[in-house]
């Protein structure tokens, strides 16, 4: 794995040996941007933007967005086997003052009130045998923690047949290989 563009394009990101983490392919990476950029359907500039990496593993998507441009990334995580990797992906791209790593369990002990700022992009990449996501939907509303024209990415696998909350709504959603993205938006 690689980041694709921007600053460090072409700099190695580290990846777990275990196989319980599943990090975001380079080609679901690059295509997840692509819409970003080219996209009618919302407005989200990746440049000076402030971004939420919930489930972040190694960091593939907080990291990219750094070298695209964004102004600060939050790096959710509690799987001891891969904070390490996070760290050092982190420490090697030299993004320490652009980021926070929160070594927390996001249903357990991430408490939404402790964000001081809110969100341009909000991306989600739970483990697929993760069946509701609904409850982390209603939090990020009832914190107030997404701007008004920001937007929330969900990784997940095909197959996955979520129930979102009622004022979510999806404005794009892809497949590539077994994973989907959606791209929703409150209202």
């Amino acid at each position: 794995m690689r980041i694709i563009s921007g600053n460090s394009k072409g700099k190695k990101i580290f990846e777990p040996n275990d196989i319980a983490t599943r990090p975001l392919k380079d080609l679901t990476k690059e295509s997840i941007f692509n819409i970003l950029i080219h996209t009618k359907k919302f407005n989200v500039q990746i440049k000076d933007s402030n971004v939420l990496d919930l489930f972040s593993g190694v960091g593939s998507f907080g990291l990219e967005c750094l070298s695209r441009g964004s102004a600060f990334v939050t790096f959710v995580e509690n799987y001891n086997a891969v904070l390490p990797i996070l760290k050092k992906n982190i420490y090697n791209l030299e993004y320490q003052k652009n980021s926070l790593v929160l070594e927390k369990d996001i249903f357990n002990n991430l408490n939404f009130n402790i964000f001081d700022k809110k969100f341009d992009m909000i991306f989600m990449d739970p483990p697929y045998k993760l069946k509701s996501i609904s409850s982390l939907l209603d939090a990020i509303v009832e914190f107030k923690i997404l701007k008004k024209d920001g937007i929330v990415i969900i990784h997940r696998h095909k197959k996955e047949e979520d129930n979102y909350t009622k004022n979510f709504e999806i404005v794009e959603l892809k497949k590539y290989g077994i994973s989907k993205i959606v791209f929703g938006i409150f209202n």
